[in-house]
């Protein structure tokens, strides 16, 4: 029986905030592509992820291959963000710590 490559890539606006995942999964293909570009192979990303199969893994490398640019841009963007929400974070701690001592 042959499975459709097309089939193993999915994306709902109600899950992963549409982002393109592997079908059953919560597991977004931005996932997969970040532990790939930091150094794992395919088999370690599904060692790593155990309920994926190669065919999953190496679909979702295949979609990066041939997206690379939007999805690179993709991961800056969130990671521009993440970095925003960590700024805004650490600033909302001191500002609270900074409270604290002048009430003391």
């Amino acid at each position: 029986m042959s499975t459709e490559i097309a089939t193993l890539l999915v994306s709902s606006p109600d899950v992963c905030g549409g982002r393109l995942r592997i079908e059953g999964t919560r597991i977004t293909v931005n996932q997969i592509v970040t532990l790939y570009k930091q150094g794992h192979n395919a088999e370690e990303i599904a060692d790593q992820y155990s309920h994926l199969t190669m065919a999953q893994v190496y679909a979702a490398l295949l979609h990066y291959h041939t997206n690379q640019k939007e999805i690179d841009a993709d991961l800056a963007t969130e990671k521009k963000g993440a970095e925003e929400l960590e700024r805004e974070h650490r600033n909302q701690y001191s500002q609270s710590d900074a409270d604290k001592s002048v009430h003391r």
